[in-house]
């Protein structure tokens, strides 16, 4: 099972992800490592990225995981990598649904967007700025089928929920 905490850039998915990965004793994908350099150059300008830009991405990252995942113990419950990845529309997630070969897992980290503002204001050496959090709201549709979390909690309760959730499947 293939682990996906998602939601707009500064909910923490970086955070989460890495410590549920940690504690699951699996790999980490960071989504934002396989943009390639047009995505990366149309955020750091300020311009929002389209669902075309997104496509060919997800399939990158798609290509990553299934290497990992292709890899790990066939038990469909048991986590065998976690990703911290936007996957912001239906249509994305969609896209990684059919390009990875394992189950997944979704993890939503949703808040209030002056708090996220005031994270993503305070974060250095990232491309995405708060300029872009407003289109990122607005290309969001919230999840039917995933754990729903508030990233206002903190890091320890996230990762405390989502294990909880994560246990509760392989009963």
């Amino acid at each position: 099972m293939l682990v996906v905490v998602m939601g707009v850039s500064g909910s923490g998915k970086t955070t989460l992800g890495k410590a549920l990965a940690e504690r699951l004793g699996v790999a980490f994908v960071e989504a934002d490592e396989f943009h390639p350099p047009a995505n990366v150059e149309s955020m750091r300008a300020g311009r929002p990225l389209s669902d075309a830009q997104r496509l060919p991405w997800i399939d990158a990252i798609a290509a990553a995981v299934n290497r990992l995942t292709d890899a790990a113990p066939s038990d469909r419950c048991a986590p065998c990598a976690v990703l911290a990845c936007s996957a912001l529309s239906e249509a994305v997630r969609a896209r990684l649904a059919a390009g990875v070969t394992a189950r997944i897992f979704w993890v939503h980290l949703h808040g209030d967007e002056a708090l996220i503002r005031q994270r993503l204001d305070q974060r250095r050496g990232h491309y995405m700025s708060s300029a872009l959090l407003g289109s990122q709201f607005a290309a969001l549709q919230p999840p039917a089928e995933a754990l729903q979390l508030d990233c206002a909690d903190p890091p320890s309760q996230l990762l405390e929920s989502a294990l909880t959730a994560l246990a509760g499947l392989s009963r």
